[in-house]
């Protein structure tokens, strides 16, 4: 499975990495035409005082929305009322995944006009977006989904079960910023499924039909930096080691660029219908399907296409994740890595989402129909899904 020689890389229009980036984000919205400026923030507003003060300081006046929980069609609808209210012609989100992608809907969808389910993809209406958003700058304070590159935001649909996307290319964030330090103060549960989201988007990419060479780079170093650097967060925390901060925020943006150019696979293929139908966290899910999609993987290529080229990119990824070399891994041992890591991160098994076996079924199904499942390595059959839904519970 070579890298395609013919792709396209698109990504954010600027990306601004380092300590301290954050503090430059008032220059930046100097530099549009904004006066106002709509803020979206996750749980706690109070993390997000400081830019606020800031940017006030500077002549804006700036408005808050919390995004308490994943985004639904519903919360957007609310958001772009506060916009319009207020006036704002520039959005910034400052969060986890869920408040990057509420803040790329409300910036979108301020300018197009319409619902949101006039845009998801397959529950909506079918309508394209067409015009560019609002100036909106990303500024992720989790280490996960790195939603703050790509061009698509998820939201739940409550009415049909599912969570979907708008997706278009105009969604690319204008700026997004990216500051480790942020990540001091993460949980051990936040970095441990926010680390796996990111190592599992990594490792989709890296696997995934549409790689290419600018994606395999990203992630090879990136599976390097979360292997060595995810365990140890856990442990120890990212509060006094800026070392470990710079891993994960790498890794996580790595992933976001990799995915927003090579796709994913059945790993998020699960996700996404399992977020629907039990508002399980995404970054948790895709902790707890890891380690069994890769092995579903490994079990139907040796089965079904014992010469397919993919084949050595399992292998390839053992010898990342462990730091062995490659001569001496299989992927069975990158899978025994996975599912260790899984342990001591303390991931939780679908179970514990709600997922039982009279669900799997339907979520199987509708794993089938979900657009990350179709660059999955190799075409998974409804008998190989079943099993890894099973083995997951």
């Amino acid at each position: 499975m070579a890298p395609s020689n013919v792709f396209e890389f698109a990504t954010a229009e600027r990306i601004r990495f380092g300590a301290g980036v954050v503090e430059d984000v008032p220059d930046w919205l100097a530099q549009t035409a904004a006066r106002s400026v709509f803020v979206l923030t996750g749980r706690d507003p109070g993390r997000a005082e400081g830019l606020v003060q800031a940017m006030a300081a500077r002549g804006f006046a700036v408005a808050t929305f919390k995004v308490a929980e994943e985004p639904t069609a519903a919360l957007v609808r609310q958001a772009i009322a506060a916009l319009r209210t207020c006036e704002a012609t520039a959005v910034i989100a400052f969060g986890g995944g869920s408040v990057i992608d509420a803040g790329k809907a409300t910036a979108i969808l301020a300018t197009n006009g319409g619902e949101p389910l006039d845009f998801m993809e397959g529950v909506g209406a079918g309508r394209t977006l067409s015009i560019a958003g609002l100036p909106f700058a990303a500024i992720p304070t989790t280490a996960g989904t790195g939603s703050e590159v790509t061009r698509n935001a998820v939201l739940a649909d409550p009415d049909t079960g599912v969570k979907a996307s708008l997706r278009s290319p105009l969604m690319l964030p204008s700026l997004a910023v990216v500051d480790p330090d942020l990540l001091a103060s993460a949980s051990p549960a936040v970095i441990a499924n926010g680390g796996l989201d990111a190592l599992s988007q990594l490792a989709e990419s890296f696997l995934s039909l549409r790689a290419n060479p600018i994606t395999d780079t990203l992630a090879r170093e990136g599976i390097r930096r979360s292997a060595r650097a995810l365990p140890i967060a856990f442990r120890e925390g990212l509060a006094s080691e800026a070392a470990l901060r710079t891993d994960l925020a790498l890794a996580s943006l790595y992933g976001g660029l990799c995915l927003a150019n090579a796709g994913l696979g059945a790993i998020h293929g699960f996700a996404a219908p399992l977020g629907g139908m039990f508002n399980a966290p995404h970054g948790a899910v895709c902790a707890a399907l890891f380690p069994h999609v890769v092995r579903g993987n490994v079990h139907a290529l040796r089965a079904r296409a014992p010469n397919h080229p993919a084949l050595e990119r399992f292998h390839e990824l053992a010898s990342l994740l462990t730091g062995r070399p490659r001569v001496a891994v299989t992927a069975e041992d990158g899978i025994a890595w996975l599912e260790s890591l899984c342990h001591d991160l303390r991931i939780p098994t679908l179970r514990h989402y709600g997922l039982r076996e009279d669900r799997i079924p339907e979520l199987v199904a509708k794993t089938l129909r979900a657009s990350s499942t179709k660059g999955n390595p190799i075409e998974l059959t409804a008998i190989e899904l079943t099993e890894i839904a099973f083995r997951a519970l």
